[in-house]
């Protein structure tokens, strides 16, 4: 398969490569055949480059920079890497996208489209694991990688995060970069595995392993964007001990809502409760309305005992990611693109941080991450948020509700129904529906009310006086309603 894919050529050797880092889709030997894919590619003559450059920026690369080396730094299937001096004096990394690489990759994308459609028709396997979507998945990651604007735009997002820190990240040179030329600072200094050269400098491994894991950790659960590639070829250590990160074709978001699912699955993890487990690993994954929640739910015994109890320094996040991968895959479960990619970072921080010092714990590291997630959860305004967001859906669901009665009883009179009531059964049955109105109504101002409060809660403003008893007026309302609602629940029971 990897031999096929290298024949095939550019796109093809970038879909063996994220395949690789799937192992929620393809089984261990083959993620380790396919990450063994080299996106070499053979050197573009420098006059083509330079006709790039001219095309895109207006002037010969000379009038441009100082200095522009023909030889390439680096070169892979969608861009070539050159250095060169600006005006100035600064150092930097000029990166010129291929030629005619843009309609190649579109044509293979087609091609791909094609196969995972004409694979889901024909092969159960292929639509439990949903091809075209992954191929969907792929096409837009591989497009976010020819735009070297948005590559831009990513490591100025990532600087501003990470400003006033000793992690440096490259500046861009705005004047010479366009979607086809990214003109970015060069960052010099040691690559991160390179022991040998780390010891020799005097370099600190143990710490730098803790500062690299937090680099990382941060990225994910602070920032809610982080690099999605921090392998050991885009990191180096300055002289000074600054760590430096490179290459921001790749990255990944956090949302709001991909957050909360990795908090259910947190929280399940933790307390080793399969059954919570499997729910929460079945609404973070895509295509969990097709999966057997009871096998998932025995299959994840087994795993939760392994775990479950054992001290932080003896669990390796590598291993407990490797089998959850496993779990996900037999059980035809798809993480979505930004959870497997923040998972892979994960296994990769910990590979890292392992390789600098053996004795390094990523679990530990990642705690304090982990339990600030589930106490944020418990905040008050976070549990209003959620009560007002299934309070908006009951009340749709009961302001949809007449409607819903109304076409039943217009299918039930289309087909000659009649209904004989005489005035003493009619009299009770007026009871009962005035009551279910007020319990509706009541419902209804509370879930209004709850919506009101969640958003005054979630507000960041300083509170007067006379809003704050507004505020304990408004709890107060939720609770009388809320009580009614509960009594005249309990005197229908009875």
């Amino acid at each position: 398969m990897r031999l096929t894919l290298e024949e095939l050529g550019p796109t093809f050797i970038k879909l063996g490569q994220l395949l690789s880092t799937r192992p929620d889709l393809v089984p261990p030997a083959y993620a380790d055949e396919l990450a063994k894919l080299q996106d070499d590619a053979p050197p573009v003559p420098v006059d083509e480059i330079r006709d790039a450059i001219r095309q895109e920026l207006g002037a010969e690369p000379e009038e441009l920079f100082s200095r522009f080396d023909a030889e390439p730094l680096a070169g892979a299937s969608i861009g070539q890497a050159h250095t060169a001096r600006l005006h100035d004096g600064t150092e930097v990394v000029v990166k010129v996208r291929r030629p005619g690489v843009v309609a190649r990759i579109e044509e293979d994308l087609d091609i791909l489209r094609n196969l995972a459609a004409t694979a889901s028709r024909r092969w159960e396997a292929a639509r439990a694991y949903d091809l075209p979507g992954v191929a969907q998945e792929f096409a837009a990651s591989l497009r976010r990688e020819l735009d070297y604007l948005q590559e831009g735009r990513n490591a100025e997002r990532f600087a501003e995060n990470f400003a006033g820190t000793d992690v440096a990240i490259p500046r861009v040179f705005w004047d010479t970069t366009t979607s086809r030329v990214l003109t970015l600072e060069r960052m010099a200094g040691i690559k991160i595995d390179d022991l040998p050269a780390l010891d020799a400098a005097d370099i600190d491994r143990q710490r730098l392993a803790r500062r690299g894991a937090d680099t990382v950790l941060k990225m994910i659960f602070d920032d809610r964007f982080f690099h999605a590639d921090p392998h050991p070829g885009n990191m180096f250590v300055q002289a000074d001990g600054t760590l430096a990160l490179i290459d921001f074709g790749m990255v990944g978001e956090v949302d709001e809502q991909l957050q909360e699912r990795l908090t259910d699955f947190l929280v399940g993890f933790t307390r080793g409760d399969p059954e919570e487990l499997a729910s929460a690993l079945v609404r973070l994954s895509v295509g969990g309305d097709r999966v057997d929640e009871d096998a998932l739910r025995a299959a994840l015994v087994p795993f939760v005992a392994l775990y479950h109890g054992r001290p932080l320094g003896e669990i390796r996040m590598g291993d407990l990611i490797t089998q959850l991968f496993t779990l996900l895959r037999e059980h035809h479960l798809r993480l979505p693109a930004e959870m497997a990619a923040l998972f892979r970072v994960l296994v990769m921080a910990e590979g890292m941080g392992v390789r600098l010092d053996p004795a390094f714990d990523l679990q530990e590291a990642l705690t304090p991450y982990a339990e600030r997630l589930m106490r944020e959860r418990m905040t008050l305004s976070a549990i209003v948020r959620r009560l007002a967001g299934s309070s908006i859906d009951t009340a749709q669901l009961l302001l949809d509700l007449p409607g819903g009665l109304r076409r039943l009883l217009k299918m039930l009179d289309s087909r000659g129904v009649e209904v004989h009531l005489r005035a003493t059964e009619l009299e009770p049955l007026m009871g009962r529906a005035e009551r279910i109105g007020n319990r509706l109504v009541a419902g209804m101002v509370t879930a209004a009310l709850i919506g009101g409060i969640g958003e005054l809660v979630a507000g960041e403003r300083r509170w007067r006086s006379w809003e704050g008893a507004l505020l304990g007026a408004g709890v107060s309302a939720v609770s009388v309603l809320g009580g009614y609602l509960l009594l005249t629940a309990r005197r229908r029971r009875g």
